[in-house]
């Protein structure tokens, strides 16, 4: 009696089985009520959960396709009883996933005014669809009749025993690049160009460049063909990438082969080769607006779920527009913001992404109305997210109606930035503008005056250059953009470039021209990787790859956009020289993080002119000294001096004063290309015109 009563208990806790019986028919198909917490459509055994949520909608039906065709074959309206709260959910049984895609169709009322416009008779894109179909040829357009359609997609891929790098924040090197273009041209020697599988080629490349983190441009779905148009014989195309039509599915283009149900193993693929070989790889993504654009824009998801929910829009029901694309995701309302969320955790527990750029996040931070909030909520989540924990967020915060966040993001000392000041001040005073030393020291020094170290540390990400905006090559070869090919008369892109030419616009044969682009190139990179902070760079910069002075390359599938390996092989110096810079920055934690508040006498950080202990620059100074000292546990002490001079001429530079047993040792100078440390200086130091000199103390 006992025994059996015991058995009884087992079996009601733990049961051996799990039985799901159908209890409907629909269409010829068993179905049953579904799991509603679990959002998308999802395998199980014996067949596919499929979950779907609307707060307007009065109906939804299912619709299943046969691959690549356009009519349904089977139509299955959720029953009214299998809907809870605003959540519609169903199993239907013996569904192959290999064999059908889907997609909805939601009824409810139309009044634009109120921001409702339902319509039954659009085939809509789950929000939560983890491949889109139809768009995975890059360039081939799709035909007009072809709408947005889902496939169940079956997560088995092996990690193994796969732990992520996990590197300290004040560790990353972050090397910006575009998944297409980074090995598309011929003379990137892959075998399949253009692609995941392309970029997992070349990272014996990376490795030797030194590089820890590959910032990738958007990856989510998107239809490059969206607005397709030629111009002078030229096929333009939505490159970049950053319009999205759906957050939880991988780019499909981006694939070497056809991964039918299986999509995103070759990304997975790639992301897991790079955590092995200790690269972090980040993913830019793109939640302020999507592509479904403004009332002339297309229809295929989300105005169709909940259209009022999902962006923002005027009292009068049209769209706000603070992404500059047509429309706002409306961010901190509860649904988009719990979707956000979905997604990010998505992404790190099926993919290991180890951190996100998001792109205008200041839209991140509105409210419903478009005003901005002081802890929005959307950020809050984020940053205190338990699955999101060990992920790196960056923001580029700020946004195309104006909202400029650099320095006052809302972080919760979790948010790094996209340090837009410093790229500004560091390309005026590289270029020798007057009153841009005080900036300059600020920013080599961590921007002190806009992060506090305890309340917003590691917060800094510098960079000069960055896919938006000039490469390094161009920033000293255009004194204006050069964007005529994109169609738009050259009005678009920033005109504000903080650039040079050195005297003659674009190409030039000049060799004393060329030189000094290549030692104001040198310059930039030398001062980058000695700031406080996170560096940044632009894929390509290490051997002066051009767009040709264009600055907003978004819709150019073509050499302009593409990296030019040729230039690897000709410019070997200047990859040298960024290899050397990597590697000492590495060597020197005191560059990247303040370590012990200073050593020998020294604070952590100090500004120089000509003259040591610089209290206030002027007008006229062009010479900037930024000193870091430190020492670690158990370690010697040791000082890191950066000598940057913009002036036009040279300059004698009196240094500070080591202990007796110490002594300068240049490292690095800019005035040459190749690097040989080693030679000694005592208390002054002649300095050429616009060059970096990178000093070490050193104990015998």
């Amino acid at each position: 009696m006992v025994q059996k009563e015991s058995e009884h208990i087992k079996e009601v806790i733990l049961p051996r089985t799990i039985h799901l019986v159908p209890l409907d028919q629909l269409d010829g198909y068993d179905v049953r009520p579904g799991f509603y917490e679990i959002n998308g459509a999802t395998a199980i055994p014996g067949g596919v959960n499929f979950t779907v949520h609307s707060h307007g909608a009065t109906s939804i039906e299912l619709l299943l396709f046969h691959r690549e065709e356009e009519k349904p074959y089977a139509v299955l309206p959720f029953p009214q009883h299998y809907r809870i709260g605003n959540v519609y959910s169903m199993i239907v049984f013996k569904l192959n996933i290999e064999e059908f895609e889907y997609a909805y169709r939601v009824d409810g009322p139309y009044e634009p005014e109120k921001g409702l416009i339902f319509d039954r008779n659009r085939y809509l894109l789950d929000p939560y669809a983890k491949a889109v179909t139809g768009q995975s040829q890059w360039g081939v357009s799709s035909s007009s009749e072809k709408h947005y359609k889902a496939r169940v997609v079956k997560d088995d891929f092996d990690w193994g025993d796969l732990e992520a790098p996990l590197l300290p924040m004040e560790d990353l090197i972050i090397y910006e690049l575009h998944v297409r273009g980074f090995t598309k041209h011929e003379s990137s020697g892959v075998f399949k160009p253009g692609t995941f599988a392309g970029l997992r080629e070349k990272l014996p490349y990376l490795k030797e460049l030194g590089v820890n983190v590959v910032e990738l441009m958007p990856i989510f779905e998107f239809d490059e063909m969206q607005d397709y148009r030629q111009v002078d014989g030229q096929e333009l195309c939505n490159y970049w990438g950053y319009n999205t039509v759906s957050f939880f599915a991988p780019n499909t283009s981006y694939t070497a082969s056809r991964e039918y149900n299986r999509e995103g193993n070759e990304l997975k693929s790639l992301i897991m080769e790079f955590n092995q070989n200790g690269i972090e790889v980040y993913l830019d993504v793109v939640f302020n607006h999507t592509a479904e654009g403004n009332e002339c824009g297309p229809f295929f998801s989300f105005k169709g779920f909940d259209n009022n929910i999902y962006y923002m829009l005027t009292p009068d029901g049209k769209y706000y527009n603070f992404s500059g694309c047509g429309n706002a995701l409306n961010c901190n309302h509860p649904i988009v913001r719990q979707m956000i969320l979905d997604c990010l955790r998505y992404w790190v527990t099926t993919y290991r992404v180890d951190g996100f750029r998001f792109d205008l996040a200041s839209i991140l931070s509105r409210n419903e109305d478009g005003t901005p909030m002081s802890d929005p909520p959307l950020l809050q989540s984020l940053a205190f997210d338990p699955i999101l924990g060990d992920v790196k967020l960056i923001a580029e915060a700020w946004d195309a109606d104006g909202l400029y966040q650099v320095g006052t993001f809302p972080s919760w000392n979790r948010w790094a930035e996209w340090n837009g000041r410093y790229r500004d001040d560091l390309r005026r005073y590289l270029k020798g503008d007057a009153g841009m030393a005080k900036a300059a020291a600020q920013r080599i020094g961590g921007s002190r005056d806009m992060y506090g170290a305890l309340s917003r540390k590691n917060a800094s990400v510098n960079f000069i250059t960055c896919h938006d905006g000039f490469t390094l090559n161009d920033l000293f070869s255009y004194n204006m953009k050069h964007n005529e090919k994109n169609g738009w008369n050259n009005t678009d892109g920033a005109n504000d470039n903080n650039s040079w030419n050195c005297g003659v616009e674009g190409e030039t044969e000049d060799p004393a021209i060329l030189e000094l682009r290549r030692r104001l190139m040198r310059n930039a990179f030398a001062v980058l990787m000695c700031s406080r902070g996170i560096p940044m760079f632009l894929a390509g910069d290490e051997f002066c790859n051009s767009q040709f002075g264009n600055n907003n390359a978004y819709c150019q599938d073509n050499l302009t956009s593409w990296l030019d390996w040729r230039l690897l092989s000709k410019n070997q110096g200047m990859f040298r020289f960024f290899q050397y810079m990597i590697r000492f920055r590495k060597e020197h934690r005191v560059l990247r993080t303040n370590i012990s508040d200073g050593a020998l006498g020294f604070p952590d950080v100090s500004f120089h002119g000509v003259e040591p202990w610089k209290r206030a620059f002027e007008e006229y100074d062009r010479y900037v000294g930024v000193m870091f000292a430190g020492q670690e546990q158990g370690q010697r002490p040791e000082a890191v001096y950066l000598a940057s001079n913009a002036y036009w001429e040279e300059l004698t530079v009196s240094l500070p004063t080591l202990p007796r047993d110490m002594h300068w040792e240049i490292r690095a100078n800019t005035w040459v290309e190749e690097q040989k440390s080693g030679r000694i200086v005592k208390d002054s130091l002649a300095i050429g015109p616009r060059s970096v000199i990178v000093l070490t103390g050193t104990t015998g």
